[in-house]
């Protein structure tokens, strides 16, 4: 719905789309569609493919992928005001981060909807670090997918790496990310402020918080003045992705915001009433918000 001088999208609100087959095969010309539709106002927008669409036939023989750099993330402050530190382990098979995943001490907690469970979130943000399988290099895709292809989009960015012979990790080569409940990238824009695209595989939903670009540069001025140690050392120091303020404090100062859960099509549901326990593994694929893994 446009506003009287004709701009769509006014509130800047995440916007949901449903592709047909038909339109889903171009991916740039759909791009062009969303963003015509002012889903770009928003800064993150929801494509739910069409469900004919399978970008990999199966996930049964992932298990003895090497994850060569999980990270615990090590969350401190307090009152909605947080600093993330990325502490390097020791390299796991996807197996081996299943079964963590799937422990006790780290699978998600009991909660009755979206908004128990983000309080929770926030209330237990420093306790019990989760690990993350961040910045995996490969992809899942099967050879054959054409259409929305993460390692091949065909965009400015192929172009850079078949004419040029540049390639840059987790930009015009995709990356893999292994999550669990807490795994979170904090607030941040992406690379040289380029689009990035992310496919939930399998697992739990993700919830990401977005505010709109227009609204982006009062976010990092809140922030400087919250953080003004980490704003003396690096003025963009937001894109270290070590920086989490809640939505409280979001709405305390009127930063407008909005979020949304992305969903696999396949997610297993544990029988037991409100407490998913099984498949807590997230796995996403980036080429490539802030993204809080449920």
């Amino acid at each position: 719905m446009a506003s009287e001088s004709g701009m769509p999208n006014p509130s800047s609100r995440i916007m949901t789309f449903y592709p047909t087959v038909e339109e889903f095969k171009n991916f740039s010309r759909y791009i062009a569609y969303i963003e015509s539709q002012g889903a770009h106002r928003a800064g993150l927008a929801k494509i739910v493919p069409p469900k004919e669409w399978k970008p990999c036939s199966s996930y049964d023989n992932i298990d003895d992928l090497v994850i060569p750099a999980p990270i615990q993330q090590v969350v401190t402050g307090q009152s909605g005001l947080f600093t993330q530190y990325n502490i390097q382990k020791k390299p796991i098979t996807v197996r081996e981060f299943r079964k963590i995943a799937n422990s006790d001490k780290f699978c998600t907690p009991r909660y009755t909807d979206f908004d128990d469970l983000e309080r929770k979130y926030w209330k237990n943000l420093t306790f019990n670090p989760p690990i993350y399988g961040a910045d995996v290099n490969g992809t899942l895709y099967d050879e054959g997918v054409k259409d929305w292809n993460i390692g091949h989009l065909n965009t400015i960015l192929d172009v850079v790496e078949k004419e040029s012979g540049i390639t840059i990790e987790g930009v015009n080569t995709p990356y893999l990310y292994f999550g669990m409940w807490k795994t979170t990238f904090a607030w941040h824009t992406e690379d040289m402020d380029l689009y990035s695209i992310n496919y939930l595989h399998f697992g739990e939903p993700k919830s990401w918080y977005t505010i709109p670009p227009e609204q982006g540069k009062r976010l990092e001025r809140l922030a400087k003045g919250f953080f003004p140690g980490s704003a003396q050392s690096c003025e963009a120091f937001l894109r270290h992705k070590m920086t989490l303020i809640s939505p409280s404090i979001l709405k305390k100062y009127g930063i407008p915001f909005d979020r949304v859960c992305t969903q696999c099509r396949k997610a297993k549901k544990s029988t037991d009433d409100g407490n998913p326990k099984q498949n807590q593994t997230h796995l996403k694929e980036r080429d490539v918000a802030m993204e809080v893994l449920a």
